[in-house]
């Protein structure tokens, strides 16, 4: 079963190979200038523009999820520090409270 590729799911992603975009007649209006300069080669950059644009969003959305997650690679570190620094904190209190239980059990 032969089915067409869509715009998100291209059956080739070589340009060459996609099946030309058909203009349809009613897409522009009667005399306009665009018909006068209309060429193969201007029809396949129109085309491949079209797909290219069609796809920006994708690739826009692709290179922000690339840097929030580069942004919290380089924030791991930082993060691990303030946590290390917490426990530090939190196991100096410990040891000087069982200093002081030991020096008010050796006092007694």
């Amino acid at each position: 079963m032969s089915t067409a590729g869509t715009i998100d799911r291209p059956l080739t992603h070589d340009p060459q190979k996609q099946a030309p975009m058909k203009a349809a007649a009613t897409s522009e209006p009667a005399g306009s200038a665009t018909s006068d300069f209309t060429t193969t080669g201007a029809t396949d950059s129109r085309q491949n523009r079209t797909r290219e644009m069609q796809l920006i969003p994708e690739a826009m959305a692709r290179a922000h999820m690339h840097e929030r997650l580069r942004e919290a690679e380089a924030d791991r570190p930082a993060l691990r520090l303030v946590a290390a620094r917490r426990m530090q904190r939190r196991a100096e209190r410990a040891s000087l409270r069982a200093r002081r239980a030991l020096a008010i059990a050796v006092m007694q």
